[in-house]
């Protein structure tokens, strides 16, 4: 498979061809590839869940794989399990999709109450596509919003430890033509306190049905 190298955005463009297991672990754990549900569509093989132990989709996806080849002949569980990978990043893809679908119901919702300036949203970390497999998960709504013309400016956050929030989340919407300002993570406090934030989207791991949250990084 080919995954775009993340160490160097937004600097540049590369991308990388996995060819092995092993460099796919390599992958993973040097963070060339990141956020969670795009290391689980990256994952193939029992021993990468040592790369990457606290991300959950990781064994989730390993899991997924493991259960579909389990009882298969031998020589019929490598196309099995590419097949299963190739499911997993389709099903990604509808889910996030869904993720804007609804999302964007909330945003036309509060743009109603303040038509006459832009939507303010306030990001954390990087819930784009560059951390899934296409759309992304709390930005998925912001695109879909702008691709309906909705006016809009991010307050983009995230700039440690890796910068997720100032390299790559802002470079995605850059590139999608979204209006939006890089700020230091402790900004987020006084932008809101100012009323200058009408929402915040963050990514989490995990969201139960009482809407409580399971994540790596702060998430409300």
């Amino acid at each position: 498979m080919r995954i775009l190298d993340e160490r160097k955005l937004p600097w540049a463009v590369e991308w990388v061809e996995l060819s092995s297991a092993d460099m796919a672990a390599r992958a993973i754990r040097e963070m060339w590839t990141r956020g969670a549900p795009l290391i689980g569509a990256v994952a193939a093989h029992a021993q990468l869940l040592a790369t990457r132990p606290t991300a959950v989709n990781l064994r989730w996806a390993l899991d997924q794989v493991r259960d579909h080849i389990r009882n298969l002949p031998v020589a019929e569980r490598a196309a099995a399990a590419f097949a299963r990978a190739d499911a997993i990043c389709d099903g990604h893809v509808a889910l996030n999709r869904a993720i804007g679908e609804h999302g964007l119901g909330l945003l036309e919702e509060l743009h109603a109450h303040h038509p006459d300036r832009p939507l303010n949203i306030l990001t954390h970390c990087n819930p784009g596509w560059l951390a899934t497999v296409d759309y992304g998960t709390a930005t998925a709504p912001i695109y879909m919003a702008h691709d309906k013309g909705m006016p809009l400016h991010v307050w983009v956050d995230g700039t440690r430890p890796r910068n997720q929030g100032a390299l790559l989340t802002a470079l995605e919407l850059r590139g999608h033509g979204v209006p939006h300002s890089v700020i230091a993570d402790n900004v987020g406090g006084l932008l809101m306190q100012r009323g200058e934030v009408d929402l915040v989207m963050v990514c989490t791991d995990r969201v139960t049905a009482n809407a409580m949250c399971a994540t790596r990084s702060a998430a409300i």
